[in-house]
């Protein structure tokens, strides 16, 4: 049994939760909060609160303390985690600074614990399908790609930390940090890039971006927004190859040159329910069983990698500071 020490029982917090009741093999034996609303997550499931990570491992048997605080308690939570031997699942972003997320990792190897990073997106059935057509190259070279990720503007986070850029590392880093990270996943660190941002003079941030990432023989784009308006959340994404053009949108569907198009079946299960704004998935819990997959055999994830991390993080650090 794989025992786990929840930090942060807000919305992921309570998706984890809710995700680790269906994985065999893992329990939830503690969590970590302050709060009166930790104290009543903590009796709702009937589970003991501690002050911190250390006297929550103090006291419990614990094999991986997973975070999912805001951004900016990330790194010092996660090197408490390291420091005291315990594998650790941060959700995304790990740290708003490349320097802090190597810090993070170089500890994890120094004590020769896993550090894992939440980016769910690379557990969905459609991205597992897009990996393949571009790894096997069985459609051909990409020609081009283009993410989109639009929504708006999410006022409803509590405490207003998402709209402090030293916090959140706002837009770039909440949002647009999921299609990055499939870009970097399937095709690797881009050549070059380039954007631009718009947003309303009143506002203290950029709501609308456009990404170029230039990968020599074709290049990505990807757009990504909090818009000051009651749009829809909408995520979608093509990728044109020689032989046709993969398109996710409603559903995903590949339209070849000649002939029909070939409607990929996504459904995936078990759908949990969230306990948040986002309908029952799948996604959590294989990323979460993934995880603890990785655990059991002491092997780090090749499906968020070091590498593509620290290579995201890097990339959304320049962004942010010109």
């Amino acid at each position: 049994m794989i025992k786990i020490g929840l930090v942060g029982v807000g919305g992921m917090g309570t998706v984890h939760y809710n995700n680790y009741l269906h994985i065999e093999g893992a329990e939830v034996r503690a969590i970590v909060g302050k709060s009166e609303n930790d104290q009543k997550k903590a009796a709702q499931w009937n589970l003991k609160a501690y002050p911190d990570i250390e006297s929550m491992v103090q006291q419990e048997e614990i094999d991986i303390v997973d975070i999912c605080t805001p951004t900016f308690l990330h790194k010092e939570l996660v090197l408490q985690a390291l420091s005291l031997n315990k594998d650790v699942i941060v959700e995304k972003p790990a740290a708003l600074h490349k320097n802090d997320a190597e810090e993070m990792f170089n500890l994890a190897e120094e004590r020769e614990c896993l550090l894992f990073v939440g980016q769910v997106l690379q557990f969905t059935k459609e991205v597992e399908i897009l990996h393949k057509a571009v790894k096997s190259g069985k459609y051909g070279r990409v020609l081009d790609a283009y993410f989109e990720r639009l929504t708006a503007c999410p006022n409803w986070i509590q405490g207003g930390w998402l709209f402090a850029k030293e916090k959140s590392g706002l837009l770039p880093f909440d949002l647009h940090i999921h299609d990055l990270d499939l870009i970097v996943s399937l095709f690797g660190r881009p050549k070059s890039f380039s954007y631009s941002a718009s947003g309303r003079k009143e506002s203290n941030f950029k709501e609308h971006y456009r990404f170029n990432y230039d990968f020599g023989t074709f290049n990505c784009g990807a757009e990504a927004a909090w818009y000051h308006a009651n749009y829809p959340f909408t995520a979608r994404w093509r990728v044109y190859f020689e032989e046709g053009l993969m398109v996710n949108q409603e559903d995903l569907i590949f339209y070849p040159a000649e002939g029909e198009p070939r409607h990929f079946a996504t459904e995936a299960e078990p759908k949990i329910p969230t306990g948040i704004n986002l309908p029952p998935t799948a996604m959590f819990y294989n990323e979460l069983s993934h995880f603890i997959d990785c655990v059991k055999n002491r092997v780090p994830s090749e499906r968020v990698s070091r590498e593509q991390v620290l290579t995201v993080v890097e990339i959304l650090e320049e962004i942010n500071s010109s």
